[in-house]
């Protein structure tokens, strides 16, 4: 499954990183591409049109991803496998499974994820956005932003307030197709990294949809979200030891080759022993996150381990690409080497899926604190 992954990567995605990465999106129909291979449904079942593997299997997907040089695709695609989507999979009705889950697994339809407010970022409890019950409607009014595939997703699986009980009740999740009056993308956000993902703030202003777009039980959203979370952390951790492996073996062959004072930069000690600290640090996450991993395979949500895993692998991609940049000296600030673009696309994975602080606080909380 990797050699045939990264056969793809190498072949279909990397010689277009560049020109996507400058336009801010990638084609629409790499979506398809990647349903038709099989790979956007690794680990679903076959019965709603995925490929019936285990957890490990999208785990490859995620790591070899980011061997396509740019991280915006292959966030926008784990977007499509693994946060908007497995929660189709574990609440919805057979009809959601048909008019959703298989045609995202397909590449026909591109998903999306509606959490994050203008005014609430990751204070899920407190969000804003409205849907009220009118006969077999409901009607929803609000906005989201910081959505990946915002711009052109077919759907988006949206976190809404259901009713006016405080905090993390009354909250619910909807199914919300793109193409309902009332809907719109307010703008296009420009990012510091992720360039090649499209990402947008969303308005709804009286959309309605079916009551049977309502994704799992009314009033459970917030456990609903909570436990997709736990998934969109684990397979961030994976992409961001793939993503610091991928920085680490450019610089190292950049290293190899830079010749200063008469000698390649790596043979200098200081330089030899930080490619030794960064190989430590990968191998130290993966490890972490293969070990969490099995037990999410299993069945398990060790909430616990999934933040440590999300925390240090993150924070270790961005330290990992800030030493790259370094080795690379000025050249590293330069568009034109790859260091730049490692070290802006790291940064966001400390903000993403739950901050490093949200982390920190989950954990003091999972050890009595």
């Amino acid at each position: 499954m990797r050699k045939t992954i990264r056969k793809f990567v190498k072949e279909e995605l990397r010689p277009h990183a560049d020109e996507w990465e400058d336009a801010g999106e990638f084609p629409r129909d790499i979506f398809k591409r990647m349903g038709d291979l099989g790979f956007l449904g690794l680990c679903y079942p076959e019965e709603v049109g995925g490929q019936g593997g285990d957890y490990f299997m999208a785990l490859v997907f995620a790591e070899e991803m980011h061997a396509c040089g740019s991280g915006g695709v292959s966030m926008a695609t784990a977007v499509q496998t693994d946060m908007a989507t497995p929660p189709i999979l574990k609440f919805g009705t057979k009809d959601q499974h048909e008019r959703f889950l298989k045609p995202a697994l397909k590449g026909e339809k591109i998903a999306s994820i509606g959490i994050s407010e203008p005014n609430h970022g990751s204070d899920v409890a407190s969000i804003e956005t409205r849907a009220k019950r009118e006969g077999d409607e409901w009607v929803i009014n609000g906005a989201k932003t910081y959505i990946t595939n915002g711009p052109r997703a077919d759907f988006i699986t949206l976190v809404t307030r259901t009713s006016d009980e405080p905090g993390y009740k009354g909250i619910s999740l909807f199914l919300v197709e793109s193409d309902r009056p009332g809907f719109s993308v307010s703008k296009k956000l420009d990012k510091v990294g992720m360039r090649a993902s499209d990402t947008a703030e969303l308005i709804f202003e009286d959309v309605r949809v079916p009551h049977e777009n309502l994704l799992g039980v009314e009033g459970q959203g917030f456990y609903q979200i909570m436990w997709e979370l736990q998934g969109e952390r684990l397979i961030s951790a994976a992409g961001a030891v793939a993503g610091a492996e991928h920085t680490y073996n450019q610089v190292l062959d950049y290293a190899k080759n830079r010749k200063q004072f008469g000698k390649s930069i790596v043979d200098n000690q200081v330089i030899a022993h930080l490619f030794a600290e960064m190989a430590t640090e990968i191998e130290l996450c993966r490890e972490m996150t293969y070990a969490t991993a099995y037990r999410f395979q299993k069945g398990e949500v060790p909430v616990k381990e999934i933040s440590i895993a999300k925390l240090a692998c993150s924070q270790m991609a961005h330290w990992v690409a800030d030493r790259a940049l370094q080795i690379y000296g000025g050249n590293g600030y330069m568009e034109e080497y790859p260091a730049a673009r490692s070290w802006r696309d790291s940064r966001l994975a400390r903000i993403g899926a739950g901050t490093d602080e949200i982390m920190k606080q989950i954990i003091a909380k999972q050890i009595g604190l």
